[in-house]
C-alpha cells in the first residue's frame, strides 16, 4: 500500500521516514497493526491549497529521487474528492 506523506517538516526525506517509522511503531506496540515495512521509492514535493481545492506534486528528492508522482496523485484524489489534483515531473 503506497503511503502519500506531507508534512510541515522543513527538512530532508529521511527526517520525514524517521518520523513515519515511529508512527508505525507505535501503531504495532499498541497492537493496532500487526507488522510493517517500508521503503522509500523517490520524493517531491506537494503543493495544497484549501481555499482553491488544488493540489499539485512535483519535484524530486536529492537522496531518494523522483517518486512516481501519478501514484501520489492517485492516492491524494481517494483523501481529497473534489479536488482537482495534478502533477508535474519539472521544478525541484
Amino acid at each position: 500500500m503506497p503511503i502519500t506523506k506531507a508534512d510541515e517538516i522543513k527538512g530532508r526525506k529521511a527526517d520525514i521516514n524517521n518520523k513515519l517509522t515511529e508512527e508505525l511503531q507505535d501503531l504495532k506496540a499498541s497492537n493496532t497493526i500487526r507488522d510493517w515495512r517500508s521503503k522509500v521509492l523517490g520524493g517531491g514535493r506537494i503543493n495544497h491549497d484549501a481555499a482553491a481545492k488544488s493540489i499539485k506534486v512535483y519535484g524530486y528528492s536529492q537522496g531518494y529521487g523522483k517518486a512516481d508522482h501519478r501514484v501520489a496523485v492517485d492516492v491524494l484524489k481517494m483523501q481529497y474528492p473534489g479536488y482537482d489534483v495534478s502533477y508535474s515531473d519539472e521544478g525541484y
